[in-house]
């Protein structure tokens, strides 16, 4: 059995999520990278100190509870729950599909509910306090983000899921929290950084720097910056803190 702290990152395999599991291993947790993509999760894990790769599909539910189940019956534990996989794709709201739509609520939504559910059962079996943090976004505060509607939408849910699951586990001490990004330079703002430009007939480059007027502190967020947040929440600095969402965006959106 894992005598370290135990913590699950979906959506691990790059951005955020890599920066994430990076940043927890480095403060001493066990950490198991979730993604779709095996082998960047595994690529992930031979950086770490500790951990393991788990090839997850957090749309599906049957799935994702054999993953956490699997995972206790492995480890003995569960102590941190990160539901950070989620999808984008920019098109203006007329354009959207029935399709993209779905696509995006399973991702974004039904997935960190599916995870989020799972974790909770363990962690309540187990009889020991938890934390679950959910990635949310700056587009879950406003609809002031352009050619995502979908993606608005979806992550506005992310915020109310969080705040109804922390009211519900919180006797068992299991503290849920979101975090909010930004502009954070990762694979998937370069594909909207190419969407946007298109959809505005003008070059990445311009709307990268649209981005960084934006925001306050002058440059665009690292997936670092994200991970230091989402690491705090998972201790015990954070101990008092449940149904949250912290904005992390360097000032480009103020709550």
């Amino acid at each position: 059995m894992n005598a370290l702290p135990l913590a699950v990152v979906t959506g691990a395999g790059s951005g955020i999520g890599a920066a994430i599991a990076t940043e927890l291993a480095r403060r001493g947790h066990y950490v198991v990278v979730a993604d779709i993509n095996l082998a960047a999760a595994q690529s992930v894990v031979e950086t770490l100190a500790a951990g393991e790769a788990l090839s997850l599909d957090v749309t599906d539910d049957v799935a994702v509870e054999a993953a956490v189940q699997g995972i206790v019956a492995a480890h003995g534990r569960l102590d941190v729950w990160v539901s950070n996989a989620g999808i984008s794709k920019m098109q203006r709201f007329i354009d959207i599909s029935r399709a993209d739509l779905e696509r995006n609520f399973n991702v974004n939504t039904y997935g960190v509910f599916f995870c989020g559910q799972s974790a909770a059962r363990a962690m309540i079996a187990l009889g020991r306090p938890g934390t679950i943090i959910n990635t949310a976004s700056m587009a879950a505060k406003q609809g002031k983000a352009p050619f995502l509607a979908d993606y608005v939408a979806s992550k506005f849910a992310v915020l109310g899921l969080t705040q109804a699951m922390a009211l519900e586990l919180a006797p068992h001490q299991i503290r849920v929290n979101s975090v909010c990004p930004g502009f954070v330079a990762t694979p998937m703002q370069t594909r909207e950084l190419a969407w946007e430009a298109e959809l505005r007939g003008t070059t990445p480059e311009v709307v990268k720097q649209g981005w960084i007027n934006d925001t306050p502190l002058a440059r665009l967020q690292t997936p670092e910056d994200v991970a230091k947040v989402v690491a705090f929440l998972a201790s015990d600095d954070a101990a008092f803190l449940t149904g949250e969402a912290i904005s992390v965006n360097g000032g480009a959106f103020m709550d």
